[in-house]
């Protein structure tokens, strides 16, 4: 199911900027030499199907991707504007990184991104983790969004 983000309610969390630093975890856009990078990781992290994503983001200009790294290692990403125009997605924690906050971080990074392009609302495609989606920015599930883009897809694994 896919669920609706309303981005005029986000608000700057300077708290969740503090945890960032004080992990050591920086929030930004890839460079264009980190491109392959990324996508290598995120296929090797996530799968194909999400390194395919990733690898559009990381054509546009501005890149709509962002990284998290940590010590110049890549312990992150999130994505918007890659499957279709105002969906946020994908996005994934490096196992040994989870729990920082990172997700939340990089999840914030693209909505304020997509709102910052002029978007009153942004979607967030095939949700897995609801809650989590709901709590952070206070998502809502679309009635009837299953299988909504992702019918007919190719198995990309």
């Amino acid at each position: 199911m896919d669920y609706l983000v309303n981005l005029s309610l986000l608000r700057p969390r300077p708290d969740l900027d503090d945890r960032m630093a004080a992990a050591g975890v920086t929030i930004r856009r890839p460079l264009a030499p980190e491109a392959r990078l990324v996508t290598e990781w995120v296929e090797t992290h996530f799968g194909k199907g999400w390194a395919s994503e990733a690898g559009i983001a990381l054509t546009r200009q501005p890149p709509t991707c962002f990284i998290a790294t940590r010590r110049q290692q890549l312990v992150g990403f999130a994505c918007h504007e890659s499957i279709a125009r105002g969906f946020f997605g994908p996005t994934g924690v490096a196992e040994e990184a989870r729990g920082l906050g990172i997700g939340h971080a990089l999840l914030l990074a693209c909505l304020s991104d997509l709102k910052a392009m002029g978007y009153g609302y942004a979607v967030i495609g095939d949700v897995g983790p609801s809650a989590f989606y709901e709590k952070a920015v206070g998502a809502m599930p679309i009635p009837d969004s299953a299988p909504g883009l992702y019918a007919g897809m190719l198995d990309v694994r």
